[in-house]
């Protein structure tokens, strides 16, 4: 219950911090508002010349594309902070702080900040799947709808982990923000079916960096109803084992922390 107490407290701070800094809010939302019509466009000109990708339509990659957004929006609304700690946080000596606090520091670094500009992402990726919904004829059933929450916790779990374990890397090399950024850019293939590409990377982002299972597998049983024990039971284990390692990984880099900064 005082957890609880102090989250709200803590979302009320944020709240008042978005209304001080609100053109900042409406700068990130619009700029990402922006990022992602163009990839629309882009998918829209590539479909003016051909009528399927390996067999997805048009209204179908939308739909994983859009389905792609908010387990990272998720993601991106409460466990932005990380970046700080993979950028600079360790590199200038401000981790300390997180240690002579009564709190998990992995707990307080994430719950030190909401970024409110994902609200953009989530917003935009609901739309488009809508959108597709529509236009695809997509009838959704209450155990249908069930399948998709889980699948947008887990697909969020992946990606915060995959970020826990990027940061943890600072705790021993001071910065480790290139590194997280080269993993987490690994996430854009998960917008479209991993049919397109070969083998290796259909493999990579499926057992090592599993994004995959942040979108396209969910997204496949949505449209074709593919091997729901797989898309979700397969889905939800890796979520747990990846979470599980990377948070081992971030205690581990607590021990081996040394203060840096001038």
């Amino acid at each position: 219950m005082r957890f609880l107490r102090l989250y709200k407290t803590f979302v009320v701070q944020q709240l008042k911090r978005l209304m001080e800094y609100r053109v900042d809010f409406l700068t990130g939302a619009g700029s990402f508002l922006i990022g992602q019509i163009t990839n629309i466009v882009f998918i829209s000109i590539i479909f003016a010349q051909i009528p399927q990708l390996q067999g997805f339509k048009y209204y179908e990659i939308i739909f994983i594309y859009g389905f792609s957004l908010v387990p990272k929006g998720l993601d991106h609304l409460f466990t932005d902070n990380l970046w700080k700690v993979a950028w600079f946080i360790v590199r200038k000596g401000d981790f300390d702080k997180y240690l002579t606090r009564p709190i998990n520091p992995l707990v307080h670094v994430i719950m030190e900040a909401l970024q409110f500009d994902a609200l953009g992402e989530l917003l935009t990726g609901i739309v488009l799947m809508v959108i597709a919904s529509m236009k695809l004829g997509i009838s959704y059933t209450f155990g249908s709808v069930l399948l998709m929450i889980l699948a947008f916790i887990f697909g969020t779990v992946i990606y915060s982990a995959i970020k826990i374990a990027g940061a943890a890397l600072a705790l021993w090399i001071k910065s480790s923000g290139s590194i997280l950024q080269v993993l987490y850019m690994s996430s854009d293939f998960a917008k479209y079916p991993v049919t397109i590409y070969n083998g290796a990377v259909r493999n990579i982002i499926t057992y090592i960096l599993p994004f995959a299972f942040t979108a396209y597998y969910p997204a496949s049983y949505i449209l074709r109803g593919n091997n729901p024990w797989f898309c979700f039971g397969v889905g939800t284990i890796i979520a747990i084992v990846l979470l599980t390692l990377s948070v081992l990984l971030w205690n581990k880099g607590i021990n081996a922390y040394e203060s840096a900064g001038s």
